[in-house]
């Protein structure tokens, strides 16, 4: 049986070529289509949930966060997804704070949006540097061995500061904090800022 996929985006034409995409993978079937968020609880309301849900995050009559906030507390089985242009820490821990179990970039090669809802569909997550936090429990003994700066610095990287506003607050220099950075980006093997994000809430070392 294929998973089925609902997609929430304002861009209309942005919206029919993911779905147009998806469609094409074998596995999966485009089920309902929603330009916000109260035209997706109409639907939500009138017809079969789908496995997997696409959330934009940035739409002009609610955000993705208060979408998603929405459909978690009406339909706790919809897996949802966080989907944006954007990679910033800040839409990220609003989104899984939300409920989303994967957070994807609009401009991911196909193939690898079909990798993602694959793994999304049977595992619950998929595990490229996003991690859902119901997984958090198989690395809970993990130790990074950080020290005490490293360890302020990522808590800062979590949040919506620049990293030249984390090098005020932390009173040093750029160059430290990119030092710092590829330091953990190092230790966590991950790529991004996102990423390393992620790794902090898979790990326990921040909390949503």
């Amino acid at each position: 049986m294929k998973g089925t996929v609902g997609i929430v985006d304002d861009q209309q034409l942005f919206l029919k070529s993911v779905g147009m995409y998806v469609n094409s993978f074998p596995n999966f079937d485009v089920t309902l289509y929603a330009v916000d968020g109260q035209d997706l609880l109409a639907k939500l309301g009138s017809q079969p949930t789908p496995d997997i849900l696409l959330i934009d995050v940035n739409m002009p009559q609610e955000e993705g966060y208060e979408v998603a906030t929405k459909v978690r507390a009406s339909y706790p089985n919809v897996k949802m997804v966080a989907f944006s242009m954007m990679e910033d820490a800040g839409n990220v821990m609003r989104m899984i704070r939300a409920g989303c179990c994967a957070y994807l970039v609009k401009n991911m090669d196909p193939n690898e949006l079909e990798v993602a809802l694959t793994e999304i569909l049977l595992k619950g997550f998929y595990n490229s540097f996003v991690t859902n936090l119901c997984y958090q429990e198989q690395s809970k003994n993990m130790s990074f061995n950080l020290k005490d700066r490293e360890l302020q610095f990522l808590q800062l990287a979590c949040t919506d500061l620049t990293y030249q506003e984390i090098a005020a607050k932390m009173f040093l220099s750029i160059k430290t904090i990119d030092g710092y950075r590829a330091m953990l980006f190092e230790k966590f093997q991950v790529k991004s800022r996102v990423g390393l994000v992620m790794a902090a809430l898979k790990h326990n070392l921040i909390s949503v």
